[in-house]
């Protein structure tokens, strides 16, 4: 028996799935501006014994309790960056980043630290595996798109010129 005909994709499933993908691509883009801010701290943090032995703790929970426990923090952190955004759009500029950067804060150092801990377990979940290999392909396809555009080679020769002109005052 032959597959029959495909039906289209109902206009408002399209649309709704378009708008998760402009959010996700906002966050996303937002997650990649905020990271060189946060990396040498969260490089440290990670370093830290306490946090080593917190995190040889989560790999040996069961895949639902590494869940759980990741979406305790995540709950907090995720929907805080955007409060940061919309107080900044709503003039309380100086508010708004503080609550941003907490949230990134938070996120960079106790989310992506169980997630690390606990990635085995939680991508045993099929469902999880899925949407983070989405999210990994949409990263990708977003970054690709920006390092493409005449904005990225801008900022990148302005990058270099800096460094150079750090350089220089270096000796």
């Amino acid at each position: 028996m032959e597959p029959g005909p495909t039906r289209p994709t109902p206009l408002p499933v399209r649309a709704l799935r378009a708008l998760v993908e402009v959010v996700l691509a906002a966050l996303i883009l937002l997650d990649e501006l905020a990271r060189p801010l946060y990396r040498p701290l969260a490089r440290w943090i990670a370093s830290l014994r306490l946090v080593a032995r917190m995190e040889a703790a989560i790999a040996r929970m069961p895949r639902l309790a590494v869940l759980l426990l990741l979406a305790l923090p995540l709950a907090v952190a995720e929907p805080l960056k955007l409060v940061g955004l919309v107080l900044m759009g709503r003039g309380r500029f100086a508010f708004g980043v503080v609550v941003l950067a907490l949230a990134y804060l938070a996120s960079f150092l106790i989310v992506e630290r169980i997630y690390h801990a606990g990635r085995a377990q939680l991508l045993s979940y099929r469902w999880l595996a899925w949407a983070m290999g989405h999210l990994s392909r949409l990263r990708a396809a977003l970054l690709d798109w920006i390092r493409t555009s005449a904005a990225w080679r801008f900022m990148q020769a302005r990058r270099e010129a800096v460094r150079r002109w750090w350089r220089g005052l270096r000796g």
